[in-house]
């Protein structure tokens, strides 16, 4: 689904940068909220549960079980800075933006952070469109490698790999981004792609 320069009937977009551990998500979110007229930024990360963050420091994969009340508060945490922005830049002149980074592993992951459960279409505050960061599996594992503090066991990389179901951009609201360039190139293509 091609979704640069489109129109939203919603007064807020959120943007959802997505990939496996490795490919980017935190850097190139938080750098795309600042080109997306310094957007709120969230890192989903720090939304895991303490028993979360465990199971992946000591090397074991996240079940759905997992998951899905993580993903769940991550959804909650967009409806709350998208509403935020609404009530503090309610008369805006320019388009209002959350970004998010989130592995959004699972197609059904990516439905719930979109559309939330059946209760979320009255009311809503946003469209959602996600940033896929592909990058080759050498350089992911080169990438984790040398990463220092932070949680996750580069030893998981092949699991997360086997549960990534890569974005159909004829079925979801999706572009996708070649996470082997520059981080520079990377945000500027992503925020041409994805602003209204």
């Amino acid at each position: 689904m091609r979704v640069e320069n489109s129109t939203s009937i919603y007064p807020v977009r959120v943007v959802i940068v997505m990939g496996v551990s490795g490919s980017g998500k935190t850097t190139i979110g938080s750098l795309l909220a600042q080109a997306l007229n310094n957007a709120p930024f969230i890192d989903a990360d720090s939304l895991h549960p303490p028993q979360n963050v465990q199971k992946m420091a000591h090397g074991i994969a996240l079940t759905d079980g997992d998951r899905w009340p993580w993903l769940m508060r991550v959804r909650s945490q967009l409806d709350i800075e998208a509403t935020k922005l609404l009530t503090t830049q309610g008369t805006h002149t320019q388009p209002l933006y959350v970004v998010c980074g989130c592995s959004a592993l699972k197609r059904s992951y990516r439905e719930l952070l979109a559309r939330g459960g059946a209760d979320h279409f009255s009311g809503q505050t946003h469209d959602t469109v996600f940033v896929y960061i592909d990058v080759s599996h050498e350089e992911l594992a080169r990438r984790l490698a040398r990463r220092k503090d932070h949680f996750f066991d580069p030893a998981l990389l092949a699991t997360q790999l086997s549960t990534l179901e890569r974005p159909d951009t004829a079925r979801e609201a999706v572009v996708v981004v070649n996470g082997m360039h520059t981080v520079e190139q990377v945000v500027k293509e992503a925020c041409e792609l994805v602003k209204v």
